[in-house]
């Protein structure tokens, strides 16, 4: 009975793997034998088949069902899932040795596993299924990588993102708020206009205020600003003010007081326009004075947002070639203006540019990645305290752009390997591994290539870059 029982589930196993594209052509006798060494297993809806850390010696077939597994590292990364008729697990010639992550079956869920001690016999048996399994192996890394890629593109874009988000909310803040502002000194300009209407000035009257008007405006304020003098002569407008029972001395006098106004000066205004006039006079004064401070404010808000939609563009390199003569400099510059939200936070710039160096013929927004993976991990590096380095430099039919820190330093054991593809220092949810391979891949893409130096208090990266791409570029990967 117990014969006939595992000859009937060889024979079902044997039927399960002819529907699987690796197995299906397969004769029988191998199938048999394939059958004859792989343990069924069954698994429940939310079941766990594999934990963190636990060995990888299964080749594991999806006779029914799906499963997913989730890296215990990274909670919020991608989960990896496959599916009835898909051959996963450990392959033969995997470098894998652990599993990372935890996987659960997502449905009700039939499994047949082939423990790794029989790949041997199997490949000797059966040579043309190795082939077809690093096949499966080459297209899960680069399955893997595709993922990886896509997440590191979306986590740079929300950093850029949020960084924009910021830095374009301030300046829009600022106009909005000058723009109420402003709606309140026009009417207040508007209230005083009528009530010195009513005082029927005389035409020497309306011109001594108009003067008033325009040498306030004029005014140029001394640079550097003294604080303790500006104080003081508010304080002398408030008290002049007061005595005059002007309404509102507290509102008039920083403003008279920014426009360079003295109390010898308000006095001669009095004696010209007459003390009934000179309170409306003055508040109608302070009101213009007030809407050319707003209107500024605003030029300078919506200049603000203007430029930095403009860096976004010439970021991107929208509405232009892809291969191009690039302005390296001009790059980073704008590159620079996207970051300025984690620059402020107490980076210092400098800046050591060759001003002979040329355009390069390059792909510009590829470039771009390529300075915005190298400063933002030099901010990283430098907690975004001290100073990132930027230096150019041209070497005969090539130029060489240099960002560097002096933060703590890469430790020498894993210079070798930064620049592999998912290795990080970081921690979870804040780096996939991929920005320096990027930046690697779009250099070499260029014809060039990235390497680093570094010590504790200087650390270097130097981008290599031809002058002339060949009539061929070089691939991407």
């Amino acid at each position: 009975m117990a014969e006939n029982a595992t000859s009937e589930r060889i024979e079902a196993l044997v039927n399960d793997l002819r529907k699987i594209a690796v197995f299906s052509d397969l004769t029988a006798d191998q199938l048999g034998w394939l059958a004859g060494k792989f343990e069924e297993i069954r698994l429940a809806p939310g079941e766990i088949f594999v934990r963190p850390g636990d060995p990888a010696v299964w080749l594991t077939v999806i006779l029914e069902g799906e499963i997913r597994l989730q890296r215990a590292s990274d909670p919020d990364g991608p989960i990896y899932s496959a599916v009835a008729g898909q051959v996963t697990g450990y392959l033969p010639y995997s470098r894998l040795t652990h599993f990372a992550g935890t996987g659960r079956a997502v449905l009700p869920t039939r499994l047949a596993r082939l423990h790794r001690d029989n790949f041997p016999e199997m490949l000797q048996r059966i040579p043309e299924i190795g082939q077809r399994l690093v096949a499966i192996m080459a297209d899960r890394i680069r399955e893997t990588a595709k993922i990886e890629t896509q997440r590191d593109k979306l986590m740079a874009l929300g950093k850029l993102s949020a960084g924009l988000a910021h830095e374009l909310n301030n300046p829009a803040a600022a106009a909005q708020r000058a723009t109420r502002s402003l709606r309140e000194a026009l009417e207040t300009v508007r209230d005083a206009s009528i009530r010195l209407a009513r005082h029927a000035l005389s035409p020497e009257q309306r011109e001594t205020i108009l003067r008033f008007e325009r040498e306030a405006q004029q005014y140029a304020a001394p640079t550097p600003v003294d604080p303790l003098a500006q104080s003081d002569r508010e304080e002398r407008i408030t008290t002049w003010l007061e005595r005059r029972l002007v309404p509102d001395p507290w509102k008039i006098a920083p403003v008279l007081g920014d426009a360079g106004v003295e109390v010898p000066t308000l006095e001669n205004l009095a004696a010209e326009v007459g003390e009934k006039v000179v309170s409306d006079a003055l508040i109608r004064i302070a009101s213009v004075l007030t809407i050319g401070r707003l209107i500024a404010e605003i030029e300078n808000s919506t200049k603000r947002i203007s430029d930095l939609v403009g860096a976004i563009k010439e970021y991107s390199y929208m509405d232009q070639a892809p291969l191009q003569e690039v302005d390296l400099h001009h790059g980073i510059e704008t590159t620079l203006t996207i970051l300025g939200h984690r620059l402020k936070q107490g980076v210092t710039v400098i800046r050591d540019y060759d001003p002979n160096l040329p355009r390069v013929c390059a792909y510009g927004g590829e470039l771009n990645q390529i300075w915005t993976n190298l400063i933002d991990n030099a901010i990283d590096a430098m907690n975004a305290k001290g100073e990132l380095r930027i230096r150019s430099k041209l070497n005969l039919d090539r130029v060489m752009v240099e960002i560097g820190d002096n933060g703590p330093g890469i430790p020498p054991e894993i210079q070798a390997r930064i620049f592999d593809p998912f290795f990080t220092t970081k921690s979870v949810g804040q780096g996939t591994g991929l920005g320096l391979d990027t930046a690697c891949r779009i250099a070499r893409k260029h014809h060039g290539n990235i390497r680093v130096v570094s010590k504790p208090g200087d650390t270097r990266f130097q981008v290599d870059l031809p002058i002339k791409q060949p009539i061929t570029p070089s691939s991407p990967e």
